[in-house]
């Protein structure tokens, strides 16, 4: 497949200092985000008139035919590829021709870095916290059913004062609650669309959440 910085040499790079630098061992998780960012920013760039419609909808399609092949396993990501947004181009140009390199019009791929990563980490977070849900509803079901039972409390590794089991389990509820309370914090912090900052330019403070709100 053709490489990010192909044109700058003229031999083959050396297999080993291909792996080297090769991420696609571990950003090729950020795949369906990778597509997902594409495909919106597809849609602005037809929407916006900077390529014609029938463009945009012809990469949106292909965009979403990866997608629906990755989901349901007749596609996967090579290993041997450089990175993941490298990969998806790839393969878009495959399936739709020369028209692919239009998706990164108006588009660096350090913002494309950065929208994968925000929307990975989003549903990461809200996947932790539906686990902490979980969790806390497991120790609450246990506290209630062992209600009275009086257990030794410890500090320093050594015996304090008597307390009720089921305290004992609140006090970890509340410890996770607080957990919970962190992570909405930081997907406020992760909430925010970094698609226009350029290879260079900080993000505007007052930028728009991925999910439409003002964070």
């Amino acid at each position: 497949m053709e490489k990010l910085w192909g044109g700058r040499f003229k031999k083959e790079i050396d297999k080993t200092m291909q792996a080297f630098v090769s991420s696609i061992y571990f950003d090729k998780k950020l795949v369906k985000h990778d597509i997902l960012g594409s495909i919106a920013h597809a849609k602005m760039l037809g929407k916006c008139k900077i390529i014609t419609r029938i463009e945009a909808d012809k990469i949106i399609k292909g965009l979403k035919d990866i997608l629906s092949q990755i989901k349901d396993g007749s596609l996967i990501v090579d290993n041997q590829a450089e990175d993941i947004h490298t990969w998806v181009e790839n393969i878009l140009r495959e399936k739709i021709g020369e028209i692919a390199g239009k998706l990164h019009t108006a588009r660096s791929r350090n913002d494309q870095v950065a929208l994968d990563e925000r929307m990975y980490l989003r549903d990461e977070i809200r996947t932790i916290q539906q686990n902490l849900d979980a969790l806390q509803e497991a120790l609450l079901f246990i506290a209630w059913n062992h209600l009275g039972i009086i257990m030794p409390g410890y500090t320093h590794l050594q015996h304090a004062q008597p307390i009720l089991f089921s305290h004992y389990l609140l006090a970890y509820f509340f410890k996770f609650n607080r957990d919970r309370e962190r992570l909405e914090d930081l997907y406020k912090r992760v909430d925010f669309l970094p698609l226009g900052s350029a290879a260079m330019a900080d993000i505007l403070p007052d930028r728009p959440a991925i999910s439409g709100k003002r964070a």
